[in-house]
């Protein structure tokens, strides 16, 4: 059991604490679930970008999954080898491409054409050849959040198959390319395992064209998302998630890549913050607390569900209250009706579910430092990125004032 009470009191609040053990079970899990076949799990880095976190990743022997070349800087400097590194995302600037091909990374994931150009033509200044993998839209509904929706024709992210097949073979007679992997992400939080498949088999079908055509690969990139449980989510067992994807590859000899982030490290955070008052209107009960949106983005921006549990003393009866923070915005709170008991200024809440897309999203809004960050290991807590003052926050800009 954590000591949250413990913890805040040493630390301060609002306060993030990560269990390591928890992530090490969970990587386990899902790397004995594609046991027998050569594969590569990818640690989604946007998830929970603390270094700390990623090293502890890589002392696991995972690779990275990095969407910006500050992830990818990351990652080499957590002890991810380049060669377990996968650069992707829709806009990658010149600069980024370049120092990825420097850095001599698996590979760079494509997703769109002119991109392509970019990278021969970066790739061809630099006088050598870059891996690439193109993502590919296979038009599957993933049934998940709309604004977590990757793989359907509407999104961002990818090319459709036709618009891949041609990118392949202009990477295949290309003297300053090397295509070597396929990619396809439809989406995070996947609780259905139908979609999964679907997208799976349509990919492998389009890699046994290209193989007709004399184009072989080496790496199939099944993204990541699979889901967590928040709230009543019934979730796919990892067995089953890569029976999926395995049954799709059926005759083809491929390195399976995997890019889990936050079925690895979602249920291992906490965010725990501090009452500061109740206040009471005819309508309303709001139960203030020093965290705020800023802090935690998640209920915000999805209108998403977080568990909250309350370190308190009172044994009063339950009544629905609005968890609010400190922001001056009406959309900064954690959750909207939650039954809570009767709470004192200093009582805590824990908020569960908070080790991905949490402090990462994270901002300076209201000129607000952001919290601390713990890790817990074999029980022993340790700082892993201190509180943020109000020095840190003007430190670019004080030195240019008139």
């Amino acid at each position: 059991m954590i000591n949250f009470k413990e913890l805040a009191q040493e630390y301060k609040t609002p306060l993030y604490i990560y269990d390591l053990d928890y992530m090490t079970a969970q990587y386990n899990e899902l790397k004995q679930a594609f046991k027998g076949r050569k594969s590569i799990l990818a640690y989604a880095v946007k998830a929970n970008s603390n270094l700390s976190v990623i090293k502890h990743f890589a002392d696991l022997g995972s690779g990275a999954d990095c969407v910006s070349i500050g992830e990818v800087r990351r990652a080499i400097l957590a002890g991810i080898p380049a060669y377990r590194i996968i650069f992707s995302g829709v806009g990658k600037n010149d600069d980024e491409i370049r120092e990825a091909i420097q850095k001599d990374i698996l590979y760079i994931n494509v997703e769109s054409e002119a991109e392509l150009k970019r990278v021969e033509l970066i790739a061809k200044e630099l006088d050598t050849i870059c891996r690439i993998s193109v993502r590919v839209n296979p038009n599957i509904d993933p049934k998940t959040h709309p604004y977590i929706s990757t793989g359907l024709h509407g999104n961002k992210f990818g090319v459709d198959i036709n618009s891949a097949k041609r990118m392949y073979i202009l990477a295949k007679n290309s003297k300053n390319l090397d295509p070597v992997g396929i990619h396809f992400h439809i989406g995070s939080q996947l609780t259905e395992l139908e979609p999964i498949y679907e997208a799976a088999a349509i990919v492998a079908d389009m890699l046994r064209s290209l193989e007709a055509i004399d184009i072989e690969l080496k790496f199939f990139d099944v993204g990541g998302g699979l889901g967590i449980k928040y709230n009543d989510e019934i979730t796919i067992k990892p067995y089953d998630y890569a029976q999926a994807v395995l049954s799709a590859l059926k005759g083809l000899d491929l390195t399976v890549i995997c890019e889990p982030g936050r079925f690895l490290t979602a249920n291992a955070g906490y965010f725990v913050t501090k009452v500061l008052y109740e206040k009471k209107n005819e309508q309303k009960r709001f139960v203030v607390v020093d965290g705020a949106m800023n802090d935690l983005l998640r209920p915000a921006l999805y209108d998403a569900y977080h568990k909250i549990e309350a370190i308190t003393e009172s044994d009063s009866k339950l009544s629905k209250a609005d968890i609010v923070g400190p922001v001056c915005e009406s959309g900064d709170f954690f959750a909207k009706d939650y039954p809570l008991v009767d709470l004192q200024p200093n009582d805590l809440l824990v908020i569960h579910s908070a080790g991905a897309y949490g402090f990462g999203m994270g901002s300076n809004y209201n000129t607000r430092g952001r919290s601390a960050e713990l890790a817990l290991k074999g029980g022993e807590a340790r700082l892993i990125r201190k509180r943020e003052t109000f020095e840190d926050l003007i430190a670019l800009e004080k030195d240019f004032l008139d």
